[in-house]
């Protein structure tokens, strides 16, 4: 921790130039409040562009930037001209512009190494704290962010916000490089244990694959042959394996989370559905729409309201309101078939 005030001390102007972004980290748990970091950056860039265009633009790094972005823009863009709801998916489409501005600015105030590690170590500092925070909820049941889920804890996100798991298992590259940088390898090692068991235990699987991930790139980073990588490649799947049976014997929230996953093997497509809490429905019905509007999908952010004209009879996401009284699952719960459903094959063309 004093490493990353003694970087911020010695580098002055990356508290005000990276105060955009830093908002956008620290204030993620909280709702809407994060986008104060892309207002800013829209204010930053505006100006930013009028008094000096070529400098905000021009970069490779900015071409590049803004050659992505239009792909992934137009894709929303072109879903938008006969969406089901053309007010739902205009107004998306409106607030994807945000992220070009953000990516901008990031563009142009980490061009400086100092910048660069700043925010690097201050990403690590924030996601450290949030670990801290789930191990608290881990020995205690409550946190900052208020009690556990039954199936899992939640942290700093707050019950009913099961983003824990995917978030730490992001920010895990910052924390481990910190620590590398810091004390070294056994520094590293420690960094890796240290965020092991609440990305385990926030029971998302997703963080558990991106959290498998960053450690093999890191694992990579360290040893550089092949040889060396599977060897302590395999000593890291082991101290998971370990962590997780650990886990499993003292945490009834992981141990509910295992026995629904494990529900998997049952052989039957019932138990694989409640094993994938739902999601064969689901996608079952995310096909459904890409077949009847294969071209340019059913409009962004629209799936939820076609959800209920394509699915089965008794489907349970269409009687239970998550994502309003006329609409059915929020979303896809996978990515390929989000991209394909609303914004069809033009769309995964252009992604």
């Amino acid at each position: 921790m004093s490493r990353v005030f003694a970087a911020m001390a010695s580098h002055r102007d990356a508290i005000v130039a990276l105060l955009p972004l830093w908002c956008v980290i620290v204030l993620l748990p909280f709702g809407r409040s994060a986008e104060l970091g892309s207002l800013l950056a829209i204010v930053l860039v505006a100006v930013g562009v009028w008094r000096q265009p070529r400098a905000w633009l021009g970069t490779p790094t900015a071409r590049l930037l803004l050659a992505l972005f239009a792909a992934y823009f137009l894709a929303a863009l072109l879903s938008a001209l006969d969406a089901i709801r053309p007010a739902r998916s205009w107004e998306t489409c409106l607030g994807l512009l945000r992220f070009a501005c953000l990516g901008l600015y990031a563009a142009h105030v980490l061009d400086r190494a100092s910048r660069l590690r700043a925010m690097a170590y201050v990403i690590a500092a924030v996601a450290t704290w949030w670990a801290l925070d789930a191990w608290l909820q881990f020995l205690t049941g409550w946190s900052i962010g208020g009690p556990a889920e039954p199936e899992r804890i939640t942290g700093i996100f707050g019950a009913g916000n099961p983003k824990l798991g995917i978030v730490l298992a992001t920010l895990a590259p910052f924390v481990l490089w910190a620590a590398r940088e810091w004390r070294g390898r056994l520094a590293l090692v420690l960094a890796f244990a240290f965020l092991l068991l609440p990305v385990l235990v926030a029971g998302s699987r997703q963080g558990w694959l991106a959290y498998a991930l960053v450690t093999a790139i890191f694992v990579w980073r360290e040893c550089g042959t092949p040889r060396r990588f599977v060897a302590w490649m395999g000593l890291a799947l082991l101290a998971m394996g370990l962590a997780g049976l650990a886990a499993w014997q003292v945490s009834p929230r992981f141990d509910a989370r295992m026995q629904r996953s494990l529900l998997a093997f049952d052989g039957s497509t019932a138990a694989l559905n409640t094993a994938l809490s739902g999601r064969l429905d689901i996608w079952r019905t995310a096909l459904g729409v890409f077949e009847t509007h294969p071209f340019n999908g059913v409009g962004v952010r629209d799936f939820r309201y076609a959800y209920p004209r394509h699915a089965r009879p008794g489907d349970r996401f269409v009687t239970v309101d998550n994502c309003g009284a006329d609409a059915g699952a929020c979303h896809p719960h996978q990515w390929l078939l989000e991209v394909a459903s609303e914004t069809g094959v033009i769309g995964v063309l252009l992604w």
